[in-house]
C-alpha cells in the first residue's frame, strides 16, 4: 500500500480556532500513527479574506501545539500554473464548459427557480452552447451529472449518498482566470499525493462535487473522513459567545499545548476510559475507527481539569521553563536562577490549574511590593506577639544552613519556648511573608524566599506590630498598617479583596 499522506489545509481568513486545531491534530496523529506524511497547505484562493496576519497566526498556533508538518506550507495563490492544465483537460473531455452568463443573469435564474418552488441555481443556459469565444469574458463551469447519485464512503460517518440533480454546475475558474476552491482542492490533493482527507463535517457537502471531478479527470479518489463539529455548552456551534475559541487565546491564558491536544483529541475520540494522554500515547493509540460521529461539546471546566493533570505531572525544570515567559511578559524580574525558579514552582505545582494562575499565586515570591489582605492582617497579625516574632527572627538568622529542615527546627524551638501550637505562629508569619493566608507550607515558603527576604519581611512585620496600639496588636487594624507605611495607591493581588500595600524594602 502507498504511504499514508494526510493534509491540513486552513483558510487564512482569521485565527486558528479550536475546531481547526482539532482537525490539524487528527491529521497529525493519523500520519504519525501510520508512519505517514502530514502536508500543510494554505488555501488562500479567497484573496479578499486571506491575510498575512492570519497566515502568521495559524503557523504560530501549529508550532505552539507542536503539530509539526512534514511538507509545506504550500500556498494555493502561488500555484496557478499547476491548475490551468487540469481546467483545459476538463474542457477538452466535455466535463467542463465556458459560460458567459453574467452574475445578474444567474441571480435572476435563481430567483425564478425559487419562485417556482424549484431548487435555486444555475439553469444550464450555456451547458450545451458551442462556439463561445475564449477571449470574451466567461467563467468555466463543471458539468455535473444530471442524474444518479454520488456516494461518499466516509470513514467516520459511513456511506452518505447525494442526489446529483441537487448539485449545481459549479464554477471552477472565475472570469478573471483564478480557480475556485472546490476545483483547486482536488488538483492539490492529486498533485500532493493525499491518500486521506480528514476535515470538518461542514465540508461534507463539498465532497460529492470533488469526487465527481476526480472521476472526470480519471484520477483515484482519496479516502474521506469528516470530523463532527464542536458545539458550545448550549448545543449551538462553538463561537466567541462561548468564550475563547482561538488557540492563541488558550496559550495566553496559561494552558499547556499537550493539555490542549489531549483535550481536543478526547473531544470526539476515545481509547477505552483513559482521559489523560501524553503526546506519545495519543500517537500510539489514535485511529479513525474510534472517532465518534456525534458532535463534541466543549467544556471549559474539563479543559482546565485536563490542564491541571498535565501541569502537576511536569518535571519542575520543565514547568519552570514554561512559566518564565509568563513572568517576563508581566515585566517582572525573577529573583534567582533556574534552580531557584524550579524550587519555587515545585511549591505551587499542585495549587494552580494554569501557568497564569501559578504566576498569580507566586506573586509574593516574585515581588517585594505586596498587596495585603486586610482581613488576614486583622485576624492574624493584629493579635500577634512581637516577642514571639522577634524570637523566631533571631532563630532563623542564626541558622547555619537555610533549608526546609533547619527552618522547621527554628520554628520548633520558638514554639516550645512560648508553648504555642504551630498554627499560632505559622499564620502570622505567613501573612508577614505573603500578605495573605494562602500559601505553600510555611517551611517550604521560607526556604524558597531565602533568608534575606524572610528576615526583611519579618523585621517589617515586627516593627508594625510594635507600633500598633494595645497588647502588641495593630491598633487601627490594617488601615493602621497602611498609615504606618505611608502608601496610598492600592495594587491588586490576584482576585483577593485587597486595599492596602505592604512594601518590603
Amino acid at each position: 500500500m502507498p504511504a499514508i499522506r494526510t493534509r491540513f489545509a486552513p483558510s487564512p481568513s482569521g485565527y486558528l480556532h479550536i475546531g481547526g486545531a482539532r482537525t490539524a491534530l487528527f491529521n497529525y496523529l493519523l500520519a504519525r500513527n501510520l508512519g505517514g506524511v502530514l502536508v500543510l497547505r494554505i488555501e488562500d484562493t479567497d484573496r479578499e479574506r486571506s491575510t498575512e496576519e492570519s497566515i502568521a497566526a495559524i503557523l504560530d498556533s501549529l508550532h505552539w501545539l507542536g503539530l509539526e508538518w512534514d511538507e509545506g506550507p504550500f500556498y494555493q495563490s502561488e500555484r496557478a500554473d499547476v491548475y490551468a492544465p487540469y481546467v483545459d483537460k476538463l474542457l477538452a473531455s466535455g466535463h467542463a464548459y465556458r459560460c458567459t452568463c453574467t452574475p445578474a443573469q444567474v441571480e435572476e435564474m435563481r430567483a425564478k427557480a425559487q419562485a417556482a418552488g424549484r431548487r435555486p441555481g444555475y439553469d444550464g443556459t450555456c451547458r450545451d452552447r458551442s462556439g463561445i469565444d475564449p477571449q470574451q469574458p466567461h467563467v468555466v463551469r463543471f458539468r455535473t451529472p444530471d442524474s444518479g447519485e454520488t456516494g461518499v464512503d466516509d470513514l467516520i460517518r459511513g456511506p452518505v449518498l447525494f442526489d446529483n440533480t441537487e448539485i449545481d454546475d459549479l464554477i471552477i475558474r472565475r472570469s478573471d482566470g483564478t480557480p475556485t476552491y472546490n476545483f483547486v482542492v482536488v488538483v492539490d490533493d492529486v498533485e500532493m499525493g493525499i491518500t486521506h482527507v480528514v476535515r470538518g463535517e461542514d465540508h461534507l457537502s463539498n465532497t460529492p462535487k470533488q469526487i465527481m471531478m476526480y472521476r472526470a479527470l480519471g484520477l483515484p479518489v482519496p479516502a474521506f473522513a469528516h470530523v463532527p463539529l464542536i458545539l458550545g455548552p448550549d448545543g449551538s456551534r462553538l463561537s466567541k459567545r462561548h468564550g475563547a475559541t482561538s488557540v492563541t487565546a488558550y496559550r495566553d491564558m496559561g494552558y499547556l499545548p499537550d493539555a490542549v491536544n489531549n483535550y481536543l483529541a478526547r473531544l470526539g475520540w476515545s481509547h477505552g476510559d483513559q482521559e489523560i494522554f501524553s503526546r506519545a500515547e495519543l500517537i500510539e493509540h489514535f485511529s479513525l475507527d474510534h472517532v465518534g460521529s456525534s458532535a463534541g461539546v466543549f467544556n471549559p471546566e474539563k479543559l482546565e481539569w485536563v490542564n491541571f493533570q498535565h501541569l502537576k505531572s511536569l518535571p519542575t525544570t520543565t514547568l519552570a521553563a514554561a512559566v518564565k515567559p509568563v513572568i517576563e511578559a508581566r515585566g517582572w524580574q525573577i529573583p534567582g536562577d533556574d534552580a531557584w525558579l524550579a524550587a519555587m514552582v515545585a511549591t505551587l505545582q499542585e495549587r494552580a490549574k494554569t501557568l497564569v494562575e501559578l504566576v498569580d499565586a507566586a506573586y509574593y515570591y516574585l515581588q517585594d511590593d505586596l498587596a495585603v489582605d486586610e482581613a488576614a492582617v486583622d485576624k492574624h497579625l493584629r493579635t500577634a506577639s512581637s516577642d514571639v516574632l522577634s524570637d523566631l527572627r533571631t532563630a532563623l538568622a542564626d541558622l547555619a544552613t537555610w533549608d526546609h529542615d533547619s527552618i522547621h527546627g527554628a520554628f520548633d524551638g520558638v514554639l516550645a519556648k512560648h508553648q504555642l501550637k504551630l498554627g499560632k505562629l505559622a499564620q502570622p508569619v505567613r501573612v508577614a511573608l505573603t500578605g495573605g493566608t494562602v500559601s505553600p507550607g510555611i517551611f517550604e515558603l521560607a526556604a524558597v524566599l531565602g533568608r534575606d527576604r524572610v528576615l526583611r519581611r519579618l523585621d517589617q512585620a515586627i516593627e508594625l506590630v510594635r507600633e500598633g496600639v494595645g497588647g502588641g496588636g495593630w491598633g487601627g487594624g490594617a488601615q493602621g498598617m497602611m498609615d504606618v507605611i505611608g502608601r496610598q495607591a492600592p495594587r491588586p493581588y490576584s482576585q483577593s479583596p485587597v486595599r492596602s500595600l505592604w512594601r518590603f524594602c
